[in-house]
């Protein structure tokens, strides 16, 4: 659990990163629109990073 929050704490900023600048890119330029993608990508961190961390358990 524990490598889950501490992947999650990189790939989760990564992705809403990643997602806003893509909203910008867009047009997407109200607050709204900027929040929402940066939850999105905060949200769809959790899985990603579970799968990574179930892969890191896997080769050690």
């Amino acid at each position: 659990m524990w490598l889950i929050m501490i992947l999650h704490l990189f790939i989760g900023a990564t992705l809403a990163g990643s997602a806003v600048i893509a909203a910008l890119v867009a047009g997407q330029d109200t607050l709204g629109a900027i929040l929402v993608a940066a939850g999105a990508g905060f949200v769809v961190a959790f899985p990603v990073s579970w799968v990574v961390a179930k892969r890191l358990r896997g080769l050690s």
